[in-house]
């Protein structure tokens, strides 16, 4: 493979030395080819200087082969490869390995700018892209819908990219961040060259420096790389996990989304949208198959997620107080922006007649004492001392709204919109818990908590040898009785102690981050009813459900955590409008979701039921479930259907082009609400590059 992308190169440089090179006739593609020389030249001189020359010549023998053997299919190119590539001692081989793996990494970068470089071409031509924002909005404008119907219609969404841990996920963090780098350099040597096209280029005497001290820093990164060893010696473990799935957030989407956000709301002429657009996670509360999370690492998994939130808001309140300079002599504010710059503790007297200024000191004193309250964590700035924590990440975006509303009023709405609005929208996004966690595990689990609760209990001694319609009365009953299982001064199993604390931890979490840190409880392999009722009983258990559903009626019951079926294989997609039917047909079941949000997601396995029956009969199969369970949802009114695909990386596990998913969906089966899964292995290659992430978003 990596021979192949080496001849593929090769390939394009022969290309273009083949074509003339006009001013009226540029190759496209020129930059990519030249981004792939320069990158693999760097590559080559680190390696002839790290490595020595032998090591370069080899690596050298061995692409000159591959691209002779791939090209002209020479076969005597191909034996003397593979004779040269037997005769490679371990050393050697490693060196080959690394050599042409790395290459392939930076010539994917490269094709990442290159990608970016060309959609900025068409943008500056007018020439929009399927799956953009402009196209799409574009058709309904053709369709006659309004933009304020489109913004109405967005405030009842809900999209949400849920990022999963995956075990072939196998990139570094450190490889990671040092691509990043790379990426963005090759970023700054486009725009040292575009700058460079307004200087006669025989008199320009800086743009040579500049492009000289970019490749020194490429070739620093380059020999970083080199030095790095690819692969972990350790299991990774669930905290490198969150790690990360968190570097994405700092690189990408604390910034993107607001981006989104403001190109929408331009696009359709300012009018005010909804936040619809959400992230999820995985990665701390999916125990289905990992006993390596627990209570522990969800608790971790979230305290470090909110101290991520909170140090990029802390990060763009002091910027903003740079920014917002206003003197109360020069422009005047409203009552309650004055009131909101009294209550600050700043006492500065140069500050005095610059209200936003104190009010954003007293902000910023009030982030890092919540920081150090959710996380932990220390401010790395303090004007005055850490003070009066927020309860809510509402309670913090009332404030901010306050300033909006004070600029807005008194002709600062340009100072509003380059960094308040931003964080406002990312406040609404992110909150104080960064994305809400999913809790999955497999129903075989909950089986055996219920059955050693009810066991000890004396209620039921051998609740696995029921029958489904025994478990259902049994767990009706329960779940119509207010008095708890568990029985004072007995210990319980190792495992069912550690399930049950993590719904306790869910309690605690949800009461310190916010409603929206834990929202959805997916059960792996739902196969009967009773594996629904079994995870309604867990969460009476905690206080999770309060109340019984006799008390649903009348409108006393709610459960916090959403009870979310995953249909896996071809008999359980089948199978899966029918058990919802039974479902709601419970006494009183319909009546506690309605009171708990009137929402239901059901998500769907793309993986499994790949692997039991196909990729045609698992797609038929996926078709026939989503039309049987919205046909079902029509009938069950105040209560939203929510379909969560569960995509892996691979086309045999769901994989491919989001967009296209989407569109490809059964009629009337997303009505604006949808949940997908962003495997562990593919999360880099969409995410890890802004401008690409926001294009995938």
């Amino acid at each position: 493979m990596l021979a192949c992308g080496a001849a593929a190169t090769r390939f394009a440089r022969e290309r273009a030395r083949r074509q003339p090179v006009t001013a009226k006739k540029i190759d496209k593609d020129l930059p990519l080819i030249q981004d792939i020389r320069l990158l693999g030249r760097i590559l080559g001189d680190v390696i002839r200087e790290q490595e020595g020359v032998a090591a370069f010549d080899l690596i050298e023998q061995v692409r000159k082969l591959s691209v002779a053997f791939r090209r002209d299919a020479d076969h005597e190119a191909d034996k003397a490869l593979k004779k040269l590539l037997k005769g490679l001692s371990a050393d050697q081989t490693v060196s080959v390995i690394r050599a042409f793996t790395y290459f392939s990494h930076l010539a994917n970068l490269a094709e990442d700018r290159h990608h970016i470089r060309r959609r900025t071409i068409r943008e500056r031509a007018g020439d929009t892209q399927e799956g953009s924002i402009e196209v799409a909005l574009s058709r309904l404008r053709w369709a006659g819908i309004a933009p304020r119907t489109v913004a109405q219609t967005l405030a009842g969404s809900y999209v949400a990219p849920v990022l999963t841990a995956h075990p072939t996920e196998v990139q570094r963090k450190s490889i990671l961040d040092a691509e990043r780098d790379i990426a963005q350099l090759l970023t700054t040597r486009d725009d040292i060259a575009e700058r460079a096209q307004l200087y006669n280029a025989a008199r320009d005497a800086l743009t040579p420096r500049e492009l000289a001290a970019n490749e020194a820093q490429l070739r620093a990164r380059v020999a970083q790389l080199w030095q790095t060893r690819l692969l972990r010696y350790s299991k990774l473990t669930v905290a490198d996990e969150i790690e990360n799935a968190l570097s994405y957030y700092e690189a990408t989407f604390l910034r993107e989304i607001p981006k989104i956000y403001a190109d929408l709301e331009r696009a359709l002429g300012q009018e005010k949208v909804h936040s619809f657009l959400r992230m999820g996670q995985w990665i701390g509360g999916d125990r289905d198959g990992n006993p390596n999370v627990t209570a522990d690492t969800l608790a971790q998994a979230l305290r470090r997620q909110s101290e991520v939130a909170l140090r990029h808001y802390l990060t763009e309140a002091h910027l903003l107080g740079g920014e917002l300079s206003l003197s109360a002599r020069l422009v005047d504010v409203t009552p309650e922006m004055q009131a909101l710059a009294n209550s600050s503790p700043d006492t500065n007297e140069h500050r005095l007649d610059e209200p936003y200024r104190r009010a954003l000191t007293g902000i910023y004193a009030r982030l890092a004492a919540t920081l150090q309250e959710l996380s932990g964590g220390v401010a790395a700035r303090h004007a005055v001392a850490p003070q009066n924590p927020y309860a809510s990440a509402a309670d913090f975006l009332a404030e901010l709204r306050t300033i909006e509303a004070s600029l807005q009023a008194h002709h600062g709405a340009p100072l509003a919109a380059q960094r308040l609005h931003p964080l406002i929208r990312a406040v609404e996004v992110f909150g104080f818990h960064l994305a809400t966690v999913d809790l999955r595990q497999s129903s075989d689990q909950h089986e055996r908590v219920v059955a050693e609760l009810l066991a000890v209990a004396r209620i039921e001694p051998d609740y696995a040898a029921l029958s489904e319609e025994a478990r259902r009365a049994v767990l009706l009953r329960l779940l119509q009785d207010a008095r708890p299982l568990r029985v004072m001064g007995t210990t319980y199993s190792e495992h069912t102690r550690g399930e049950l604390a993590i719904f306790e931890a869910a309690l605690r979490m949800r009461q310190r981050y916010g409603q929206d840190a834990i929202r959805h409880y997916i059960i792996s392999h739902t196969e009967t009813v009773s594996d629904l009722l079994e995870v309604l009983l867990l969460q009476k258990e905690v206080g999770l459900l309060r109340g019984t559903l006799e008390d649903a009626a009348s409108g006393a019951a709610t459960a916090d955590l959403i009870v979310v079926p995953l249909f896996e294989t071809i008999e359980d997609l089948r199978n899966a409008a029918p058990i919802m039917r039974e479902f709601y047909q419970l006494p009183g079941m319909a009546a506690l979701v309605q009171r708990s949000g009137g929402d239901q997601d059901i998500m769907l396995g793309y993986s499994d039921s790949n692997k039991d029956g196909g990729i045609f009969t698992s797609n038929w199969e996926l078709y026939r479930a989503e039309i049987a369970l919205v046909a079902l949802f029509d009938e069950l009114p105040g209560i939203r259907l929510r379909m969560f695909h569960g995509r892996g990386g691979t086309v045999g596990r769901g994989g491919g082009p989001s967009y296209q998913a989407i569109l490809a969906q059964p009629p009337g089966t997303v009505r604006g609400q949808i949940r997908l899964t962003e495997q562990g292995e593919v999360i880099a290659s969409k995410y890890a590059n802004p401008e690409i992430g926001r294009r995938n978003l």
